[in-house]
């Protein structure tokens, strides 16, 4: 079995994490559990260059490797610097690879003049090349233009280095800086190019094709502390610092910080305590940095059209008079602890017949014993035929999540979509398939697949091409008290309607917790099979106080976050550590119930 040095899933890059008011320290966090951990390091000391230069300037050996040196920045034709020990810095130009094999991480270097060549590796390249996009758009800036053939480059450099001699005349060296007048909007945040293809769903700015697909892989990836494993801008970064708010899970790279707010932003802000992040911070303009007053409505529009397929639209299904609707039937796959039973239930539904696919014992325990024995188990999802679903059916709805430790990039040892347990998305696919009504047949069909949304954009992809749709993006902390964002596909009417919270919705923590205990957060991250989830970051604060100590969430107090009844989950003589499993592998109860109660207008009700 090849391993992680040899194989396409690499492990996440390792970064530096700085907590506000914790010193001038920062450590390095590898996310690989096969890694032993690495001394506490120093930060890196800023480049004593002008900061005007700093974007043409590379090729110094760095001992770690800087967030923005990406293995396919510093492509053909980009211009870098170089310096050799004793000599002065010398210009350079990014040339094609010759080899027998490709080298991702190497990249060959011709000098001008000599014309001698280098193999270096982007390793060791600071800060980012002077790409031809960027090139123009710095001297757009400092207005300045250069009538050269292509043909005659050395000719350019020349009178490119005579100019910079010179003191870069007419606007001087503060013509580099961003200018404040809109031109953010076409050039991309993350890496600095003018090949923007959509806006930046949280700051004013735009991204490229390359950070897009990045941004829409890391936005939702979060580390065991529970905070995003990388920057919010530009989904990169090696050191970060982390937003001191309890309730925030965000954190910003130094080079978004020192370039977009200011130079020494990052230096400043890692000694302030507490430090709220620019999500937390009111609407303001920090330096280039301007939040959106609208990014909640963007993020939403940028998952759901992050794709490169255009589909059909579903086909509609007219509702039916209330006198004409019959009793529901449910093919639950991967069904959990009978989520999907409980909220058609709490809807009113009446349910001719629910048969659900569930390998878990503790979890088939909680059906059972919850609803009375109502749910009819049939094991293994992969033991279904198709004569199984002629004598059980026709069913009306099909829902189910199939499990995502292959897809979650979160997990660095991940197989993907085709192999692992990722492949069970393809017994879901086979189920739909069979299930589905032929043209002729006018009896309503509905279904519903969810997954997470810290997915590889190519697995997304690929289940959009499968199902042909698009996904919704449901957050959970908009009707709970924790995080909780899913993708769900579907063609149940009204799923990418606004997610608003009702009267009975516990949408802050102190609400979910008995009595006598008091909350140290308004909403918690993600709470997941593990039992370290609970903790609001890997060293923060416990969740809850009683008797002026810090606590973890009680199982009851678990429950009602998710929207279950009190002690939904206690059969079985199952332990804390089991109840949180099966809870942190659940859907939450209020996204359910959004997401299922427009079909009240097709089945009968109680």
């Amino acid at each position: 079995m090849r391993g992680l040095e040899s194989s396409l899933r690499q492990r996440p890059q390792a970064r530096t994490v700085f907590q506000a008011g914790l010193g001038t320290w920062g450590r390095v966090e590898d996310t690989s559990p096969s890694t032993p951990p690495q001394s506490p390091t120093a930060p890196k000391k800023k480049n004593n260059l002008p900061y005007f230069f700093s974007f043409c300037l590379t090729i110094k050996p760095y001992p770690s490797r800087p967030s923005s040196c990406h293995p396919l920045s510093f492509m053909k034709g980009e211009l870098v610097w170089g310096k050799v020990k004793s000599f002065s810095w010398w210009p350079g130009l990014v040339v094609e690879w010759k080899g027998r094999f490709s080298a991702t991480a190497m990249r060959r270097v011709e000098w001008f003049g000599d014309g001698m060549f280098s193999v270096v590796g982007v390793f060791y390249f600071s800060f980012v090349g002077l790409v031809s996009g960027r090139s123009a758009f710095l001297l757009e800036r400092a207005a300045k233009t250069f009538d050269s053939k292509p043909e005659n480059r050395s000719e350019e450099l020349k009178v490119m280095l005579e100019w910079a001699m010179g003191g870069f005349l007419p606007t001087g060296p503060d013509g580099f800086f961003p200018r404040s007048d809109g031109t953010l909007h076409y050039f991309c945040l993350s890496c600095g190019s003018r090949n923007a293809v959509v806006l930046h769903p949280l700051f004013k700015g735009s991204l490229c094709q390359k950070c897009r697909e990045n941004f829409s892989e890391t936005l939702y990836r979060y580390d065991e502390d529970g905070y995003q494993s990388y920057c919010t801008v530009c989904c990169a970064g090696r050191e970060v610092l982390l937003c001191s708010n309890n309730s925030c899970c965000r954190c910003f790279c130094k080079d978004c910080m020192d370039i977009l707010v200011g130079p020494g932003t990052f230096d400043k802000m890692k000694e302030k305590d507490p430090w709220s992040c620019y999500m937390c911070l009111p609407p303001n303009s920090y330096g280039q940095l301007h939040l959106r007053a609208d990014w909640s409505v963007r993020v939403q529009e940028f998952f759901a059209n992050d794709t490169a397929f255009e589909f059909e639209p579903h086909r509609v299904y007219p509702s039916i008079p209330s006198q004409k609707r019959r009793p529901i039937k449910v093919l639950s796959l991967f069904d959990g602890i009978a989520t999907g039973y409980l909220v058609l239930r709490e809807l009113g539904f009446k349910i001719e017949r629910y048969m659900a696919s569930e390998i878990c014992e503790d979890s088939i325990a909680v059906g059972m014993v919850k609803h009375d024995r109502s749910i009819e188990y049939v094991n293994d999802v992969r033991n279904i035929t198709r004569k199984n679903l002629a004598e059980w059916g026709p069913f009306d709805l099909l829902i189910g999540g199939s499990p995502c430790n292959d897809l979650s990039t979160v997990n660095p040892n991940r197989k993907g979509l085709y192999e692992g347990t990722g492949r069970l998305f393809f017994e879901y696919y086979r189920m739909l398939t069979m299930m589905r009504p032929r043209e002729e047949d006018s009896r309503p069909f509905f279904w519903l697949f969810e997954n997470v949304v810290s997915m590889a954009l190519h697995d997304k992809a690929d289940i959009c091409r499968f199902l042909e749709c698009k996904p919704v993006l449901v957050d959970a902390v908009r009707v709970s008290a924790a995080y909780r964002p899913r993708y769900f596909w579907g063609n149940i009417p009204g799923m990418n309607r606004p997610l608003a919270a009702s009267l009975d919705d516990k949408v802050n923590l102190q609400d979910c917790l008995e009595v006598g205990r008091v909350a140290n957060v308004n909403k918690v991250r993600t709470i997941t099979t593990k039992y370290n989830s609970i903790r609001q970051g890997k060293k923060g604060p416990l969740p809850v106080s009683m008797n002026d100590k810090d606590d973890y969430l009680w199982c009851t107090e678990m429950e009602r976050i998710f929207g279950f009844p009190k002690h939904y989950t206690d059969v079985n003589n199952m332990g804390r550590a089991r109840r949180q499993k099966v809870l942190g592998k659940s859907w939450s109860v209020p996204v359910i119930r959004h997401l299922l109660a427009p079909l009240k207008d097709y089945f009968e009700c109680e």
